[in-house]
This record gives structure tokens, C-alpha cells and sequence, in this order.
């Protein structure tokens, strides 16, 4: 049976499964509350819709700084081997 991932779905089943179990520890110990995997998996799937595609972004972003930088510092790198 294939599945349809959404956009914003794209983390691996298995670390998919270590976050939830983290969601529920978090509640039991921080919330005091008990949640279960399905709860746990909502939560989740809520925040990787909603704050998922920003926080991509913003990597993508940070990405592209740095890149920039490190492009720049290459051209006076290679401005300081022409040989005059």
C-alpha cells in the first residue's frame, strides 16, 4: 500500500516515531498529562504543517548566507594568487 506524504511530511518514519515518543515524555513529565501515539502524532503533524515550511526556509536561507560568505572569500582567495 503506497502512501501519499503531504508537502510538509517529509521526516523518516523512524524519526517520526523517536519524536512522538519525545512529545509524550514531554507531557507526562513537563504537562504532568498523558497523551498516546495517536495525540502524540496529531501534535506533530500540526507543527510540521504549521512551523515546518518556515523553519525549512529559514534553513534554505541561513544555507544560502553562507555560501554567499564563503563565495566571497574565494574571489579575494584567488585575487591574492594573480601574480602581478
Amino acid at each position: 500500500m503506497s502512501t501519499v506524504r503531504k508537502n510538509w511530511d517529509r521526516l523518516p518514519e523512524d524519526q517520526k516515531d523517536l519524536v512522538k515518543n519525545q512529545l509524550i515524555r514531554f507531557f507526562d513529565k513537563e504537562m504532568d498529562e498523558e497523551i498516546g501515539v495517536i495525540a502524540a502524532e496529531s501534535i506533530l503533524n500540526f507543527f510540521l504543517e504549521h512551523a515546518g515550511p518556515t523553519i525549512y526556509n529559514q534553513g534554505v536561507n541561513d544555507a544560502k548566507l553562507a555560501l554567499q560568505k564563503r563565495m566571497e572569500d574565494l574571489d579575494y582567495d584567488l585575487d591574492d594568487l594573480i601574480q602581478l
